[in-house]
């Protein structure tokens, strides 16, 4: 049986997808990007502004379902452009301390809403 999971705490979905779905064990979380989820508004102060809006976005989502960084297994990070890698990939490992994920950073022509950078994630949910 799969479970939805939506929270106000992160941006309401902009298509046909829920912010994630839990299903035997495992928590699939759709890709966040940089937008303010109390506002609407895509983050447009930096790629640190952004890679953090992202990721606190993310945990709204990971915390609402019972889960954590510290559970993550498997993360995808999109970047518009490889040049910001060193400043996402700081401000991404910020939130983990020991056991990271596996990871891919990949670079794609474009993203959603215009924004920079986008993370999607796969967690254990106990």
């Amino acid at each position: 049986m799969k479970t939805i999971i939506n929270t106000d705490n992160a941006p309401s979905p902009i298509g046909p997808y829920s912010q994630a779905v839990a299903v035997n064990g495992l928590l699939f979380v759709s890709g966040q990007i940089p937008m303010n989820p109390a506002t609407g508004e895509i983050i447009t102060t930096g790629i640190t502004d952004e890679a953090t809006m992202v990721m606190e976005n993310l945990k709204a989502i990971l915390t609402e379902a019972g889960s954590g960084f510290d559970k993550i297994v498997k993360s995808t990070i999109f970047l518009t452009d490889m040049q910001t890698f060193a400043q996402v990939n700081e401000v991404y490992g910020s939130y983990f301390s020991v056991d990271f994920p596996a990871r891919e950073t990949v670079q794609v022509s474009a993203l959603p809403k215009g924004v920079n950078v986008e993370i999607s994630v796969i967690a254990i949910k106990d």
